[in-house]
This record gives structure tokens, sequence and C-alpha cells, in this order.
């Protein structure tokens, strides 16, 4: 299964790929998670302690300079567009409870797809939903850039985080739209911070669907870091991940 989360920054996408990947992973699922999200936090809500040391993948330049023919930061249109990446998953992650994370970092702004770095990145990701039979949990930032064409469509499902506001709404339909010119087939709602049936039900009127899940606004998940929950998301998580794998059999 494999899973891109996106929505608006601070909307609790991190915290929901981390509830995820833990609920996988105590299920006996092998998990790759992938923190695609500047600003990476993903690490800390999964529960790795700090003296482990993580380098983004954009930030290995020695090896993207040898599998792409060009280092970061070269002004060059002379590079590899599909470099070699078998290895990298299990070389540059690390691993906890069962869960691999990798970090990829942030690309130069303003460059696209025309640098080294981001190349290396394209045919990661490509290689993670094709090649890979883990369940992939990939923390975007509020676009999903990192997906790209040839590879959008084995993203299982695109689940957005929405809570009762107005900028959240906005920065769902954006995502929706950007999906849609992916055509990436299956996209949820994860309501988040829900307070009352009244948030709730915005948040289905606003997205135009019902919610795969409903988290209430919990005041432990501010700082979150891997460890229990209370009954009620842990009962949510669990019927979201029934409903996925449904959803996945019925094809």
């Amino acid at each position: 299964m494999k899973i891109a989360i996106s929505g608006k920054g601070g909307v609790g996408k991190t915290t929901l790929s981390a509830l995820l990947s833990i609920a996988f992973s105590r299920s006996g699922m092998k998990v790759m998670a992938i923190d695609a999200d500047p600003d990476a936090n993903l690490a800390t809500a999964l529960g790795f302690p700090p003296s482990i040391a993580i380098t983004p993948l954009v930030e290995l330049k020695k090896l993207i300079a040898e599998r792409v023919g060009a280092a970061p930061g070269q002004e060059t249109v002379y590079f590899k567009l599909n470099p070699r990446v078998d290895d990298i998953p299990d070389r540059f992650s690390v691993q906890k409870d069962g869960i691999k994370l990798m970090v990829m970092g942030s690309v130069r702004a303003g460059k696209g797809c025309a640098c080294p770095e981001n190349a290396m990145v394209k045919q990661l990701v490509a290689h993670l939903l094709v090649q890979r039979d883990e369940v992939l949990i990939m923390d975007m930032e509020a676009g999903i850039e990192h997906l790209g064409r040839g590879t959008s469509q084995f993203v299982d499902y695109l689940l957005v985080v929405v809570e009762p506001g107005i900028l959240s709404f906005q920065t769902f339909h954006r995502i929706k739209q950007l999906a849609a010119d992916l055509r990436i087939r299956r996209i949820g709602v994860i309501a988040n911070r829900v307070r009352s049936d009244a948030d709730r039900a915005r948040i289905e009127s606003e997205t135009g669907r019902p919610p795969l899940a409903c988290l209430p606004y919990d005041e432990s998940l501010r700082d979150y870091t891997g460890g229990p929950v209370a009954s009620s998301i842990d009962t949510e998580i669990d019927k979201l991940i029934k409903s996925l794998e449904k959803e996945l059999l019925n094809g």
C-alpha cells in the first residue's frame, strides 16, 4: 500500500503519517516512512532520538554527483534523469520499531526538475512506489511536487488532512486539482482537530466528501513523539486502515 499524505502546513499531516506508520508496523507489516516535507519533523513524531543522525537525500552531494553525473548546485543541462537508486533506501534509511525512515530534504527553490538533486529525488520516489514491497507512507508538503506524471498512478491513496478552517479548505482544493492533473485516482479526507459534530459536518460540506477518519482535538497530539494515544484516536486510525484495505481489495 502506497500512501501520500498532504495538507496545509501545521494541519497535522506529520502526526497522521507517524500514527499510520506505527499502526501498520504494529500489525506486522514492513513500513517505509518518507519525510518529503522541507520542514522535516517526521523523525521526531516517530520517536527517533535526537542522537540518531539522519542526512537528507539532497545533501548527499557525493552520491548525487556519482549517480546523476552532476553535483548539486552545478549549473548544467547535462545529467542523468534515471540514476541508479535501488540501493539507497536500505543504505540511507534509519530504523526503529520496524519502521524505516528516509528524509528527502528541500530541493533548490525555483529550479523545478532541472537540477541533479531533484532528478535523484524523482527517481527514488518512482523506485519506492513501483519496486519496493513495504507499506509506504509519504509525508508531503502542501503541494505534491515530489510525485511525477510517470509515477503518480502508483499512489494507492492521497490522504489530505483537513481541519475546520477556510485556509485548510483552500489548500485542500489546490491539492485536489494537482491530484486530478496527475490522475491520482483515490483522494481521501482526514478530518483533524474536530471538536464537534458541526466541525465534522463543515469539513464534509466544504470538501464534498465524508472523512475517512475523524480525529478529535487532543492536546497530547500537539507534541506527539510516537507514544500511546487516546483510545478514540486509536479507534479512528484502526478504522482508517481497515477502510483503506477494503477499498484497495475492491479495486
